[in-house]
């Protein structure tokens, strides 16, 4: 525990951190949200941090745009709105009007904020070095990698390419919300750290459900078929969902705002993913461990009993509630603790999705008390696993499948013989790694003898199903590949299972 003599209050400590500026204000969000690392009288504080900093004056406004975008401000726009219509830490926004007569928002970086970054994070990886060195017990939270982490997720965020780059793949994602718009990025007016969008003329969620409530359901709905669809098709998403990023426009539509703050997750960590939240919803702590482990990195120093067993005490109520009643962040952040106290080394990215869910579910709660939004997570699932079974996608996993067997079959002489020496020389490492090797070896055999059988079915019945229309081949190719579907489903539930039985 952090002892009294050793530590200022929770409050001095948020004070000094504002005090501090910019990336110390960022790195002490990034803890609010790591309530695993500190108790939770620190995390309710640092969560108060603010970045709303005074606005830049409009003349470093003025030289900023000039110097980007090569021209005068006023050759440039017919207007320009010289009060911001917000400052944070890393930039501002101005209203405009194009010489064409659209109205756009310009966001504007805040002078020498890269050479700042790379000064703060070098002297917070001085402090974590000195405070390790002071308190060795820190050494467990493995800062260095929250502040790497924290790092790469900070540079992100102050590069404008890669927001625009991430505006333009959610605008794609979301071509077929009817009820939902992304403000496009107007190119020849972005470059460097000047971005320009297109004006959302809304009104922020929060007021507009005051004055209509009874919309407020279907919006809700609409922000988590959003975020699931583009986690799940896309690999991406928005990792601040509050309130101030959320616009309702005079039509009705949603409009989503700020896309510096975004994570993203491999096509490895979705699959997982899914499983996670099958597991958590339906309380089983066997599965969602076995899964959370094969989302972590490697480690040699997990407590594979102790996690499990903190596992089944958070996920408890979560079997003896209604499914309304289910909190899927609160459910993330429980494995995240869990796993830090049992030597888990947590994926950023994991992290990150679990503050990005519980803002999500924070904002449905606020504004729609009532509404059981858990059925919306439920239908984008099975609309997903529906779509995650499509011709396209398995002749995808089929050729991974067959590049993973190849690659088995090359490295098993090599692995087998490093093995046996390991053996001869009695030096076969740390135990509790070998078995978590050998249950994970065994797991996936499992998976790849019934893929094996059941994707080639599907291979033969798409031969097959390429024949003329109404020729036998053609129906048969089609029980094949249906088959072959209902096998891997089958497959999958029954390892879901075997992962439930005591062992």
């Amino acid at each position: 525990m952090l002892g009294k003599k050793h530590w200022p209050s929770p409050r001095a400590l948020r004070e000094a951190i504002e005090e501090l500026g910019l990336t110390y204000i960022k790195f002490g969000q990034v803890l609010a949200m790591r309530r695993d690392l500190l108790p939770s009288v620190y995390s309710d504080e640092l969560a108060l941090l603010h970045d709303q900093l005074p606005p830049m004056a409009f003349n470093a406004v003025r030289a900023t745009i000039e110097a980007e975008l090569g021209a005068p401000i006023t050759t440039l726009f017919s207007s320009f709105g010289e009060i911001p219509l917000g400052a944070a830490s890393i930039a501002q926004v101005h209203g405009a009007t194009m010489r064409d007569g659209r109205r756009v928002a310009v966001k504007v970086q805040r002078p020498d904020l890269k050479a700042i970054i790379v000064k703060d994070i070098a002297a917070l990886t001085a402090l974590v070095v000195v405070g390790e060195k002071i308190y060795p017990r820190l050494r467990a939270f493995d800062l260095h990698t929250v502040l790497r982490e924290f790092s790469v997720s900070l540079n992100r965020e102050t590069d404008f390419s890669h927001e625009a780059h991430t505006i333009t793949i959610f605008r794609t994602a979301m071509a077929d919300f009817s009820d939902l718009w992304i403000p496009d990025i107007v190119p020849e007016y972005s470059r460097g750290v000047v971005l320009t969008l297109e004006f959302s003329a809304g009104e922020r969620i929060d007021s507009y459900a005051k004055q209509h409530p009874e919309a407020m359901p279907q919006a809700m709905n609409t922000l988590v078929r959003l975020m699931m669809q583009t986690i799940f098709e896309e690999g991406l998403f928005h990792a601040d969902p509050h309130p101030g990023n959320v616009f309702v426009l005079p039509d009705g539509r949603l409009s989503i705002l700020d896309f510096g703050s975004t994570g993203e997750l491999d096509e490895p960590m979705r699959e997982s993913l899914t499983l996670l939240l099958e597991a958590v919803v339906k309380g089983d702590a066997r599965a969602a461990t076995e899964v959370y482990l094969e989302m972590a990195p490697e480690s040699e120093h997990v407590n594979r009993v102790a996690l499990l067993s903190d596992i089944k005490a958070a996920l408890y109520e979560i079997r003896r509630s209604s499914l309304a009643d289910v909190s899927i962040g609160n459910a993330f952040e429980a494995l995240v603790r869990a796993g830090t106290q049992n030597g888990v080394r947590n994926p950023g990215e994991f992290v990150l999705l679990t503050r990005a869910v519980v803002i999500l579910e924070s904002m449905i709660r606020q504004l729609a008390p009532d509404h059981n939004y858990m059925e919306s997570f439920s239908e984008q699932i099975s609309r997903l696993t529906v779509k995650h079974f499509s011709p396209n996608r398995l002749k995808d996993k089929t050729t991974r499948l067959a590049r993973e067997v190849e690659r088995l079959i090359l490295d098993a002489p090599s692995d087998a013989r490093r093995i046996l020496r390991r053996l001869a020389d009695g030096n076969l490492g740390r135990l509790p790694r070998l078995e978590a090797m050998g249950n994970r070896l065994g797991r996936n055999l499992e998976r790849l003898a019934g893929a094996i059988a059941f994707a080639a079915l599907v291979i033969s019945g798409s031969l097959l199903f390429l024949t003329p229309p109404g020729d036998w081949h053609h129906l048969l190719g089609e029980v094949m590949i249906a088959s072959g579907i209902v096998g891997m489903i089958i497959t999958g539930i029954g390892a879901l299972r075997r992962g439930r039985e005591p062992r």
